[in-house]
């Protein structure tokens, strides 16, 4: 039996019932998840999942899943993107956008006044101490994203060979990430289509087990609200005025500055990265590391460790790391402005066009996925796409582990491309025991990645303290 919604059923549930959560207690909810939203994708969702399933019984369990999975499906931060999905399920167009903003604005707040730090203070040996620390830890947190996403993702041998696959593909051939989600996602939607048990299953962050909270006994009911109906005019109305508040900047500052301009170069880079990024934060992660640092050369390898350090220890999507790129950028590229005013502004803008598009997506289409409910093809090319960002994060952690562990490394070709590969002699033994240390920390005691985070940055601090004889 089909399980796509038909337009009768959905009339069926046009008139729902008013749910009776009020705006300004919306707004507060939303402001506390927020500011607890820690550990990445996975915690934030979980964050969300206890707060407003759990806690509040503002929907229900089938409801929050039907969003996730439809937020997987979209490129950019899953868990900011649901956050607006449920906003504006729950109060309309300004929900939405109260919801998204809350999400991002503590992480935004926080990293532009590490990054500040960073730029006047990072060569104090106590600063530069405990950025040591954090990317010996974050090296470790790496690591176990792959192991947390592959153990969820790589259930059959065609799984793992998609994986093995992305990762020959970026790490050898250097092949452009886009092009891997894209092919991935083919390949799975392909298989779905046939009916091959290996691409079944989804990916995504799902909330834990304990009692499902169904939605008939939630404030929203099983109901469609008014305003969730498929309306073609409302999404172009939509869609247009979103569209045009996230390019005209763009496209203003290519024509008045040059294509070859700082600004220009952040608004076209990271507007080209909202569209393409499939995957979650640290495939992304790997694709703004590759342009960034090897193309761009905005910044170095290890400084991009520091930015992910940073949005590892602040609340908000882990994406927010570009930002700090965008900082830097504009920082080291400042043209006639003070290089702080520069920063500032280019890190306002990389914001912007990083997280403009969330709204779109999830206003574009949110209307229309109640046609998409159990679509398995659909479902199949997810799965591929998990599998390949296993390879893709595997890349990411190797990627990081050389420019962190050694001091040196040098180019190998190979079928006509280069890698690197690093300098034994090389390596940076503090670094490697204190990200040991780490991993113990994680996979042997199971402690916290803020907890890991804070220790390696303190131990780092003392150590390089103690290494200037302070």
């Amino acid at each position: 039996m089909s399980s796509v919604i038909t337009d009768e059923q959905i009339a069926l549930r046009l008139k729902a019932h008013d749910h009776g959560i009020a705006f300004g207690e919306a707004v507060r909810v939303w402001a506390r998840i927020a500011a607890l939203s820690f550990g990445g994708p996975a915690g934030q969702i979980a964050v969300m999942h206890r707060i407003l399933v759990d806690e509040k019984r503002w929907i229900g369990e089938e409801r929050f899943l039907h969003a996730l999975n439809y937020c997987m499906l979209l490129p950019g931060p899953e868990a900011q993107q649901l956050a607006i999905y449920i906003g504006w399920l729950l109060h309309k167009t300004k929900g939405g956008l109260v919801a998204g903003t809350l999400f991002v604005l503590p992480g935004f707040l926080a990293i532009l006044g590490l990054s500040y730090v960073y730029v006047l203070l990072g060569h104090v040996p106590l600063i530069e101490g405990l950025f040591f620390g954090l990317k010996a830890a974050v090296l470790a947190v790496v690591v176990q994203a792959v192991v947390r996403v592959g153990s969820r993702a790589l259930k059959n041998s065609v799984m793992r060979g998609i994986a093995v696959a992305a990762f020959v593909a970026i790490f050898f051939l250097g092949a452009p990430f886009p092009l891997i989600v894209l092919l991935a996602g083919i390949v799975g939607y392909v298989g779905g289509r046939s009916g091959s048990p290996a691409f079944r299953g989804g990916g995504g962050h799902g909330p834990g087990g304990g009692a499902i909270v169904h939605d008939r006994d939630t404030a929203l009911g099983e109901a469609l609200p008014e305003h969730a109906r498929a309306n073609l005019g409302w999404s172009l109305k939509i869609s247009g005025a979103l569209l045009m508040l996230w390019l005209a900047p763009v496209l203003a500052l290519v024509l008045l500055l040059g294509s070859d301009d700082v600004y220009a170069r952040i608004a076209t880079f990271f507007s080209q990265m909202a569209v393409v990024t499939f995957g979650g934060a640290y495939a992304v992660l790997a694709y703004v590391a590759q342009q960034a640092v090897d193309q761009y050369g905005w910044l170095k390898p290890g400084e991009m460790l520091d930015g992910l350090g940073m949005a590892e220890t602040t609340p908000g999507p882990l994406i927010m790391v570009t930002q700090f790129v965008g900082f830097l950028a504009a920082y080291r590229d400042a043209g006639g402005l003070a290089p702080l005013i520069a920063a500032t502004l280019g890190a306002i803008l990389t914001t912007w066009v990083t997280f403009v598009p969330c709204f779109l997506w999830i206003f574009a289409g949110a209307p229309f996925i109640e046609r998409l409910r159990g679509n398995k093809a659909l479902s199949a090319a997810l799965t591929a796409i998990t599998a390949a960002v296993v390879g893709v994060i595997l890349n990411l952690a190797i990627w990081f582990a050389i420019h962190t562990l050694f001091g040196r490394v040098q180019p190998i070709g190979i079928m006509g491309h280069r890698f690197d590969a690093p300098v034994l002699a090389s390596i940076n033994w503090p670094a490697a025991l204190l990200s040991a240390a780490a991993a113990l920390a994680i996979f042997r005691f199971k402690l916290g990645v803020l907890t890991v985070l804070a220790g390696s940055a303190a131990i780092g601090a003392a150590w390089f303290l103690f290494a200037q004889g302070v």
